[in-house]
């Protein structure tokens, strides 16, 4: 007669970002937690998501993972150090990088994650054609996890200012190495302009680096309002939980905003594939798409029609 099988009790969730996949990781967070009510359950992540991880009801512990190159000796040490111990190992990431982590982590059998060496891995030859959500509502099928919901968001949706009247929020920034994923500086700022007129105050969001981005916008609409670099990650959740509508790049805040509730109007380039990796809202028709194969040539016009001006 074969042993009862040992109760999970201790859990370690990798998730490293950035930061549209640290978010869109919400929904199946949550359902390790639910699968798993008494366990211990750790988070790997790096330092941006640390006060988002914290903050949350999903995790009992939030370790950094600084991410040491593979020459590091005492780094890797440490990080294996980091990696062991644990009943069951969830891997989000899913990367090049994280297969390592499994060979650093002594090679565990409660590994979930896309390796192919134990009962849980995410076998299915299509992972990398399906879109984050899907396919990480997939693995977590795999390894016995039915139901992933979509996240309860209520702990983020009264952080940040509170912005009086109606307002939507611009998000113009990307990743700084891809310039082809940004509408024009200038075509949000005529956008800005519209909104003012529809009575709609225009709020610009986004990291320090974004803010040279928000002067040219207040250039052409001196009424926007330069929040860069002001607010943390569970601050501007809360701003955008309670905007009207949210017009951005293929960028982290933008997947923020989908979860909030917010309606979205995304703008992908060529160079990235909506199918794979658009913010997906709570509710049908919550989020507008556009793709073009160059944003140069989306027109002010074509955007602010999409906007419906609902408020």
């Amino acid at each position: 007669m074969s042993a009862a099988p040992q109760p999970v009790s201790r859990i370690l969730v990798i998730r490293l970002g950035a930061l549209g996949d640290f978010v869109q990781s919400f929904g199946p967070f949550q359902a390790i937690r639910a699968a798993h009510p008494q366990a211990h359950i750790t988070l790997l992540t790096t330092q941006p998501f640390v006060e988002l991880a914290q903050l949350s009801p999903w995790f009992d512990q939030v370790l950094v993972d600084a991410r040491s190159p593979w020459r590091d000796l005492k780094g890797l040490l440490a990080l294996r150090q980091q990696l062991r111990g644990y009943d069951r190992v969830y891997d989000l990431q899913t990367s090049s990088r994280t297969a390592r982590y499994f060979v650093l982590a002594g090679r565990p059998k409660g590994w979930c994650g896309h390796v192919a060496a134990t009962p849980l891995s995410h076998a299915n030859p299509w992972r990398n054609d399906m879109h984050t959500r899907a396919r990480q509502r997939d693995q977590l099928r795999m390894a016995g996890l039915a139901e992933v919901p979509l996240p309860d968001v209520s702990w983020l949706a009264g952080k940040g200012p509170d912005v009086a009247g109606p307002y939507a929020v611009l998000v113009p920034g990307a990743a700084p190495h891809r310039p082809a994923k940004r509408w024009p500086a200038r075509r949000y700022g005529h956008l800005a302009r519209k909104l003012v007129a529809q009575g709609i105050t225009p709020l610009i969001a986004g990291t320090g680096a974004d803010t040279p981005l928000a002067q040219q916008i207040r250039q052409i609409c001196p009424q926007a309002q330069d929040y860069t670099g002001r607010t943390s990650l569970p601050e501007l959740a809360g701003l955008l939980a309670r905007a009207t509508v949210a017009i951005g790049n293929d960028t982290g805040p933008m997947h923020l905003a989908a979860l909030m509730g917010c309606r979205c109007v995304v703008l992908f380039s060529g160079q990235s594939n909506p199918a794979l990796t658009s913010p997906l809202g709570r509710v049908p028709g919550q989020v507008c798409v556009f793709s073009v194969p160059d944003l140069a040539l989306l027109g002010v016009d074509r955007v602010a029609a999409a906007l419906c001006w609902r408020h």
